[in-house]
């Protein structure tokens, strides 16, 4: 996939940047509504409450409880057939489907069970590692957390 700035994500954590491309092509509402809330700053400073090895590492919660969202609305599902796999981004949501809204998650590994019950929206492209590095538990004692969010294309 050719680098498409404006579907870019740039997450920096304190051990370094993750990029994440973008899929619009899959999650056109979900992709939308990620770059509203990175555009707004609301993921600056927001930890990742969940991290469990060999599964995967969630954020997202402005309370870092696992409870909480931000005040828009909540997104209609947009699952899709990409499959739960390393270094794929997800949404989180309850039982509902169609209660995703800040929260996501990024899978370390192979998580095909949830194939088609949550909404992929990107891909990490590069640092990875930065993820694996996160503090785990659930919520870990202390938390990673994201320092700051941007899309590349305003850089």
């Amino acid at each position: 996939m050719a680098a498409d700035s404006e579907n870019t994500l740039i997450m920096t954590l304190e051990g370094g940047d993750v990029v994440i491309n973008l899929r619009p092509d899959l999650a056109p509402g979900h992709v939308g509504h990620i770059k509203e809330l990175v555009r707004e700053g609301f993921y600056d400073g927001v930890v990742f409450h969940r991290v469990i090895p060999g599964f995967m590492a969630q954020g997202g919660d402005p309370t870092g409880t696992g409870m909480g969202g931000s005040k828009k609305p909540n997104l209609k599902a947009e699952f899709n057939a990409e499959p739960h796999v390393r270094g794929v981004c997800s949404m989180a949501r309850s039982q509902n489907p169609d209660s995703a809204n800040s929260q996501f998650f990024i899978c370390f590994d192979d998580a095909r069970f949830l194939d088609r019950q949550y909404t992929v929206w990107g891909v990490v492209e590069s640092g990875m590692e930065h993820v694996d590095a996160l503090p785990k538990g659930e919520p870990p004692r202390s938390p990673g957390k994201i320092v700051k969010a941007r899309i590349a294309a305003d850089d």
